[in-house]
């Protein structure tokens, strides 16, 4: 049967037949064309899910020259297949793809030689919450979360972009997971150049069906005559990729320097559960969830389903993993916070690290902080639980949710 996954997605994930940043979008619509028309803009991380989506809600405009660099050269190559393939783009004369990873020196001669870039944005991140698993992943995780970002600002203070965007997550509010403190840090970094760059991020829900979610993993197990695994006991907030690529844009384009933006969702009425994620698809696909006790009966029948079967077979568990938070939240109490000045988005102002101490300080506390984090990682012997004492002190409403699971042990 014919599968459109963008309807999917709206009917049955994000239950919103238009974007939900819409009305902001047509409201500032001039300013949008203003700031971005006849610009260059760089996009590093720009073949992932948000980063495509971002790049799709900029061409609807018309900037002169388009960059995107990316470490994944297949994402790159389909990209630019999409986006040539597609109609009511707006594909610039200069529009160039390098697969080159942004902390390296070749990514330095990209900027000096073909910048300075009027919009650069950054959606280069570690994002999954399993990637914490020991040492080694956490420490690949704060190299390209924030030791990366604080390279990436030191070069862009020689090739002043009009506006930066860095991309942040929900997770960042009162983390629990390795990754939410990634991100976290992350803010503080870029917010200590704040005075020097403009600067923005934005925090948001899950891309529904992003590159490497769990929903993308169904689609990848029912191709593969697998079964579908997922928590029963999880809510998320979804926005779809168009959503997902309007926010960063508005936040990018809009924002005034050291202000992190967020999307206005209802706790009650705007989440979904993982599983009912599943059984929903399962269910448009022609399948009825075949609920198993154990992942080795759902392998089992899974390698006896036939072209016949009007079942799939189905895991559902307790979430029991570490870092994964119980709900989820945008900003923290101590946090201001401005709701008036968008439809459907919301403002962080007057951040920890922006606009109340002077900017050299800051500049220099974060150069400190990140040496001083590099050493942890010096040592011969490292273990998970000190790097999270460490991330502790340096992000004082970090609280690991510690259990001793991680979710490379599950299907």
């Amino acid at each position: 049967m014919r599968f459109n996954l963008t309807d999917f997605i709206n009917k049955c994930v994000t239950q919103r037949y238009s974007s939900l940043f819409l009305p902001d979008i047509q409201r500032f619509g001039q300013v949008l064309s203003t700031r971005i028309d006849a610009r260059s803009v760089l996009v590093i991380g720009g073949a992932g899910s948000i980063g495509t989506a971002f790049i799709k809600a900029l061409l609807h405009y018309k900037p002169t020259k388009l960059v995107v660099v990316d470490t994944n050269e297949n994402s790159l190559t389909e990209l630019v297949r999409d986006l040539r393939s597609s109609l009511d783009y707006n594909i610039p004369a200069t529009f160039l793809t390098y697969p080159i990873d942004f902390g390296d020196p070749v990514f330095e001669k990209l900027l000096r030689q073909e910048g300075p870039f009027d919009i650069v944005a950054n959606f280069a991140a570690h994002k999954h919450v399993r990637s914490e698993k020991d040492p080694y992943a956490m420490e690949a995780m704060l190299t390209n979360n924030v030791f990366k970002a604080k390279l990436l600002l030191d070069l862009l203070l020689k090739y002043k972009p009009e506006r930066f965007f860095c991309v942040s997550t929900d997770k960042a509010a009162n983390p629990v997971n390795v990754m939410g403190a990634s991100k976290k840090l992350m803010e503080q970094v870029i917010m200590a150049y704040s005075e020097l760059l403009h600067i923005t991020t934005a925090r948001f829900a899950n891309v529904a069906f992003s590159n490497g979610s769990l929903p993308a993993g169904f689609l990848e197990r029912i191709a593969k005559q697998q079964p579908l695994s997922a928590p029963m006991d999880v809510e998320r907030y979804f926005v779809s990729p168009e959503e997902a690529g309007q926010l960063c844009l508005l936040a990018c384009m809009l924002g005034n320097t050291g202000e992190i933006f967020f999307p206005k969702l209802d706790p009650k009425s705007d989440v979904q559960k993982f599983s009912t994620i599943a059984t929903t698809l399962l269910q448009t696909l022609g399948y009825q969830a075949d609920i198993c006790n154990t992942e080795q009966e759902a392998r089992e029948k899974a390698a006896q389903l036939s072209p016949e079967s009007s079942t799939w077979p189905v895991y559902f568990f307790q979430s029991d993993t570490s870092g994964e938070k119980a709900y989820e939240e945008f900003y923290t109490e101590n946090e201001i916070i401005d709701l008036e000045r968008f439809e459907a988005l919301g403002v962080i102002r007057g951040n920890d690290c922006a606009g109340n101490r002077n900017t050299s300080n800051n500049h220099i506390a974060m150069a400190e902080m990140i040496t001083e984090l590099k050493a942890i990682f010096q040592k011969d012997t490292l273990s998970k639980a000190a790097i999270i004492k460490t991330l502790e002190h340096y992000v004082p409403n970090f609280r690991h949710v510690e259990t001793g699971r991680n979710l490379d042990s599950k299907m």
